[in-house]
């Protein structure tokens, strides 16, 4: 490694990921970064090296300020003491860097995955807070995640394993640790395929399993719609026309950026009206701010209470819906167009030339849908009234 006198011209012409020890100060280094410019010290107490970041070039550390700490950090080893062993357990664990990585990760996440990423750091890896940085291992690591798949299964495994890798990784940027980091080498879980159809007695156990309220009614109304996730959690009363009975959304409301109309069956628009405020005509989320968020927390919850059902996500349920209505005979460009598909008949050419929404045909698959859930409910002991 280059080995110089580190001063602050010097410094600021360091080439990426290139280091430079001062020739005065033994163990006392620099490194660029993709953020800057980080001093170090390496040094030796007992048996085992160790390599702490001093800090950023840049204030309060300068080239002279940051040999100053190095030379009283020096002191305390030759003393047979760690410098860093007080302000390490402070200022290098991982529930003191998770915030500052969140920070810097905010503008470059879309929300939704920033308020997952924080979620996981936060609370599924809360085993870790306490933990310095240089003590979490690949072992730690790996027994974490096994007790993840363990309690919330494969995906949770693999979602949490993701945003470790990439805090992990601003670790390393950052010079708090050496690459490749805990993280690295340790496994993913077999998620299984992603085209499980529930069947009737399994769809008919999660509806009678759904408690009241705004989490119970979302998943209601995507068995009985078919549409995605975020566009029934994030709906509005604008979007909603209880009189036609119809949910309208808009184009910046859809993952194919394509206006698309929804009709309700009874039992559809039964649980929009069973929501709707008194009074004028009303605005705003149908269920709540918190109507799109959370939604594995509340999925953890309806699951404790469906023991004995296999492993199945939020989106088993459209699929769930297409299939339905195929085998109750809807044709498959009407199951497109509830589902507001671009592809197969509605893909190329025959896309520009056919404007045809089919919307009596959709609202006839929808009903003949919400009929067949109605009666597979009833099958299992519960009635559902119809208003």
């Amino acid at each position: 490694m280059p080995i110089g006198k580190i001063i602050k011209s010097v410094v600021e012409r360091l080439p990426p990921n290139e280091w430079l020890w001062d020739t005065s100060v033994k163990g006392f280094g620099a490194r660029r970064q993709n953020n800057g410019v980080f001093y170090y010290l390496r040094y030796r107490v007992g048996s085992r090296q160790h390599m702490r970041s001093i800090g950023r070039h840049g204030s309060p550390w300068t080239p002279d300020t940051a040999r100053r700490e190095a030379q009283q950090a020096l002191g305390e080893v030759a003393k047979g003491r760690d410098p860093f062993a007080e302000r390490g357990r402070v200022a290098e664990t991982f529930a003191a860097e998770v915030p500052r990585f969140l920070e810097r990760k905010r503008a470059a996440l879309r929300p939704r995955t920033f308020v997952e990423v924080q979620r996981h750091l936060t609370t599924q890896a809360g085993s870790l807070a306490r933990l310095r940085l240089s003590e979490i291992t690949r072992r730690t690591i790996a027994e974490h995640l096994a007790q993840i798949e363990a309690t919330s299964g494969p995906i949770a495994r693999n979602r949490v394993r993701g945003s470790l890798s990439t805090f992990f990784a601003w670790t390393i940027s950052e010079g708090f640790i050496e690459p490749p980091g805990p993280v690295a080498g340790t496994d993913k879980a077999a998620e299984g395929s992603r085209d499980h159809i529930l069947k009737d007695p399994e769809l008919a156990a999660i509806w009678r399993a759904l408690s009241p309220g705004d989490y119970g009614d979302i998943v209601r109304l995507l068995v009985l719609t078919g549409q995605r996730r975020e566009e029934i959690g994030g709906l509005r009363w604008s979007e909603v026309d209880l009189e036609r009975g119809v949910i309208r959304l808009g184009a910046e409301r859809t993952k194919n950026k394509r206006p698309h109309e929804v009709p309700l069956a009874p039992l559809a628009r039964a649980i929009l009206a069973s929501r709707r405020p008194q009074g004028p005509s009303p605005d705003g989320a149908v269920f709540g701010s918190n109507g799109a968020g959370g939604w594995s927390a509340r999925k953890a919850a309806l699951e404790k209470r469906l023991a004995g059902l296999g492993p199945w996500r939020l989106h088993d349920l459209r699929r769930t819906c297409a299939t339905g209505m195929a085998e109750l005979g809807v044709a498959p460009h009407i199951v497109e167009a509830v589902l507001n598909h671009v592809s197969g008949h509605k893909g190329g050419v025959a896309g520009i030339y056919n404007r045809a929404r089919y919307a009596g045909e959709v609202r006839d698959a929808l009903e003949r849908w919400a009929a067949h859930v109605e009666a597979i409910v009833s099958d299992t002991g519960d009635a559902v009234a119809v208003t």
